[in-house]
């Protein structure tokens, strides 16, 4: 089965435009569990623009799905902010400073001795790891000598292309995935994933272990509401 994790980023964008707690994260982040998330996901920035720091110790005090925060771990702020919540995992994120949102994998060629450090120490505190990558063979093969347990392919190219030429949008990452079968790694996946292109990609991907969904899923349920919305996200990893 592939798990749905439910990215909660955008609810906390809302909620910070005006102050207060209204939107309320915590409650949101309950209430998707409730309606069939199988996981949370959040991506804290050093700004606090969205998911504010307070948000994560909130969030691994009540949920009781899989806890999965995403984030720069050149940032020793994040970094202690992880080790102190302790997650089921944590999702290494190549993110600059001020960055709008994620757009592109690491070079884990390039930082591969700095990727094993990382991946050991959260392994070490009980926390299972994953890399986000592109759909790039070199770039796999790179990260299973880090030792991570997971790698996340970075989808926006799957999704961009998808809309012309579904075939050709899969095929770099079916080829990923499969090497990633072969090299013993887990695999997840997001990024600009939604209810037209998710279930084709689901079915061509062997042995997808996780998706994280958040801006396409938050938007949809402002039309369908969450519980609709995560109902027919479930339904298309069947």
């Amino acid at each position: 089965m592939t798990k749905l994790s439910v990215n909660i980023n955008k609810v906390a964008t809302l909620r910070n435009s005006r102050g207060g707690n209204t939107p309320n994260v915590l409650q949101v982040a309950l209430d998707a569990e409730k309606f069939g998330a199988q996981g949370i996901t959040v991506h804290p920035r050093p700004d606090e623009r969205h998911i504010r720091y307070q948000d994560v110790f909130d969030l691994k005090a009540a949920i009781s799905t899989e806890f999965n925060i995403e984030g720069n771990c050149k940032e020793k702020k994040f970094v202690d902010l992880v080790l102190a919540n302790k997650p089921t995992q944590v999702t290494l994120v190549p993110d600059e400073q001020g960055q709008i949102t994620s757009n592109h994998g690491w070079d884990t060629i390039k930082n591969q001795s700095y990727l094993r450090e990382m991946s050991a120490l959260f392994q070490e505190a009980g926390i299972r790891v994953s890399i986000f990558v592109d759909p790039d063979p070199k770039m796999v093969e790179a990260a299973a000598q880090t030792g991570t347990d997971r790698i996340e392919l970075y989808t926006e190219a799957y999704a961009t292309k998808y809309l012309n030429d579904p075939a050709s949008a899969i095929q770099p990452y079916k080829e990923a995935a499969q090497l990633a079968n072969e090299l013993g790694l887990g695999l997840n996946a997001g990024h600009d994933l939604d209810l037209n292109n998710l279930h084709y990609f689901h079915k061509k991907i062997p042995n997808l272990l996780e998706v994280s969904i958040g801006h396409a899923l938050i938007a949809d349920a402002l039309y369908l509401g969450l519980e609709e919305t995560i109902k027919r996200y479930r339904a298309q990893l069947i």
